[in-house]
């Protein structure tokens, strides 16, 4: 029999299985099965609720019932268990990957510079500028090695659709975080970006967004997050028109909070 004490709860219904609890449980408690965030063990989960803050859809709460009482040994047992890596030595140990689903795994991206005669010419092939993974904000680990002093891309959606010459005129050199003001959760957005900026000491910030209204609401989270994160990161505008063009170019002023 267990004890009463406090346990995570998931709600099924309202968990779309981004993973971002798995990646903020510490003691491995969460895991994606079947397309949804599970609690795989009542021993591993301590009940402070650090994985409440990383859900966009609030699909977690804490409740108090009866359960296993947390177990750190256990917890050091299956986290051995479950370790993706190997854990060499005396080598510093490796980031940790993204638990929930192997594809969303953050890492970097390392390309080769190409040969001078490819980088022109009628039908010559273009290269990529991507340069990290994920690249979507709710998948985007808040401390990926990838975002330290980066020069930070953060792109609406559809920008990349638009603008025809996306990777060569704003992608090269910079890391990239995609999102929708419009369809995705902005207070989540706004949190976390919070986050990330306080972290990770990021070198600059460039939003391109689409000449829409509501995409407008992708600068406006960006400058709210960048005030709440307390840094005066030098902050660029980009306005892309439905048309493909670059319709503007400006320097904002990192607001305080």
């Amino acid at each position: 029999m267990g004890r009463l004490r406090k346990i995570v709860r998931i709600d099924r219904d309202k968990c779309d299985g981004c993973g971002l609890c798995v990646m903020a449980c510490a003691e491995g408690a969460l895991q994606i099965v079947d397309g949804k965030a599970q609690l795989v063990g009542e021993v591993y989960c301590d009940g402070l609720g650090a994985c409440l803050g990383e859900c966009p859809q609030g699909a977690i709460t804490v409740e108090e019932r009866e359960a296993e009482a947390f177990n750190e040994a256990a917890v050091q047992e299956h986290l051995e268990a479950h370790r993706p890596y190997p854990m060499p030595s005396p080598q510093p140990a490796p980031v940790p990957s993204f638990g929930g689903c192997p594809g969303a795994m953050a890492r970097t991206i390392k390309r080769e510079a190409p040969a001078a005669s490819s980088r022109s010419g009628v039908g010559a092939p273009s290269q990529s500028a991507l340069a990290n993974w994920p690249v979507q904000l709710h998948l985007v680990p808040v401390q990926a090695p990838y975002l330290r002093g980066a020069r930070l891309l953060i792109a609406a959606d559809c920008v990349p659709v638009a603008l025809a010459d996306f990777h060569r005129e704003l992608l090269d050199g910079r890391t990239l975080v995609i999102g929708c003001p419009k369809l995705d959760d902005v207070e989540a957005y706004a949190g976390k970006l919070a986050e990330l900026f306080r972290l990770n000491d990021v070198a600059s910030i460039d939003v391109a967004y689409m000449e829409v209204p509501c995409c407008s609401g992708l600068v406006r989270l960006v400058r709210a997050a960048l005030a709440g994160s307390g840094k005066e990161t030098p902050l660029h505008l980009i306005k892309i028109g439905i048309g493909g063009d670059v319709l503007e170019r400006t320097s904002a002023v990192a607001p305080r909070a």
